[in-house]
């Protein structure tokens, strides 16, 4: 790969397809950065929450209110560090009470608006790979590689069980299946940034693909385009 160049590429797609480990991979072959979109929404929702703004109110908070939460992204070697508050979180962002209200945060344009600039200035010196459900879409536009993953749903309701430590029965993956389809309606009919397959991607299934194949195809990708 020509070392000077420095590309952003993005993997979009609904969830359960597989592009946060996906593109956290790629971007560590590559010796790029990962930006997951994901943490930086569940971040805002933690600082909400630690602020102690009831969610019923979120929806009456300005651009001023959220750009003045405590939030702050860095770059630190291949990664992004997201503090809250001047602290480190990982941990924090998956606590049931952040996944409970992150789906209300993100449907919000003050949120939304204010988490743009933050990935927008993440990406300003390219060495990118982000992952989301707009991020090709409406992040970043112009990446120089869009990737649009996809698989059967029951595919990934299966993905996300197993994500949670469960071995799934056929039930389980019935009754998450039909909580990942209501995931999809919300995303994709939206009035702000709905999901969407951006144009010019690469439409890639993983459905029959295991985690080695679907993250070989993208880095394919990506040194086809930037190779000496």
């Amino acid at each position: 790969m020509n070392k000077l160049a420095q590309p952003v590429v993005t993997l979009d797609g609904p969830a359960g397809s597989g592009k946060s480990t996906t593109a956290k991979e790629v971007a560590r072959r590559l010796g790029f950065r990962h930006l997951d979109s994901g943490a930086l929404y569940r971040a805002l929702t933690l600082a909400l929450l630690e602020e102690g703004t009831p969610p019923a109110q979120w929806v009456d908070l300005t651009d001023e209110d959220m750009d003045g939460l405590p939030i702050r992204v860095s770059s630190r070697e291949a990664d992004f560090v997201i503090e809250v508050a001047g602290r480190v979180v990982q941990a924090e962002l998956r606590s049931p009470s952040v996944t409970e209200h992150v789906a209300l945060l993100a449907s919000l344009p003050a949120a939304r608006r204010c988490l743009l600039y933050l990935q927008q200035v993440a990406g300003e010196k390219g060495g990118l790979v982000a992952d989301g459900r707009d991020m090709g879409s409406v992040v970043f536009p112009e990446a120089d590689v869009k990737v649009y993953l996809v698989a059967d749903l029951h595919e990934r309701a299966r993905r996300r069980l197993e994500e949670s430590g469960i071995s799934p029965s056929n039930v389980d993956v019935e009754r998450e299946s039909k909580v990942i389809a209501e995931r999809d309606r919300q995303d994709s009919e939206r009035e702000l940034s709905p999901l969407r397959e951006p144009s010019n991607a690469h439409r890639i299934d993983t459905t029959s693909l295991n985690f080695n194949e679907q993250v070989e195809e993208v880095v394919a990708l990506v040194e086809a385009l930037y190779v000496d």
